[in-house]
């Protein structure tokens, strides 16, 4: 029974949106902790890294995929795939942009 609670594509959906921003955040944390989130914004904006860096952050819904195919959870993995197409799409955007 508590297979089907974690199996909905609604939850694969958000954690493979919660999964690119935490490592964001750490990726943030690690290299530019020196400067202050706006600034951070505004450099990856100005330096075109947006789209290469959403790209790279985007691998982490890869491995959450393989777990969720793994374990059977396979709604699961639909919504993580949804959220991977919604990113890709963002960086498609931008990449258009610049």
């Amino acid at each position: 029974m508590q297979k089907m609670v974690y199996n909905t594509q609604r939850t694969g959906f958000i954690l493979g949106v919660i999964l690119p921003l935490i490592s964001l955040t750490a990726f943030y944390l690690f290299r530019y902790n020196d400067i202050s989130v706006p600034e951070f914004l505004r450099f990856i904006y100005f330096r075109d890294i947006l789209s290469p860096l959403l790209s790279l952050n985007i691998l982490p819904n890869l491995i959450l995929f393989f777990i969720f195919i793994r374990n059977d959870f396979l709604f699961s993995a639909r919504g993580v795939l949804l959220s991977t197409f919604l990113f890709a799409g963002l960086v498609i955007i931008f990449k258009v942009i610049s």
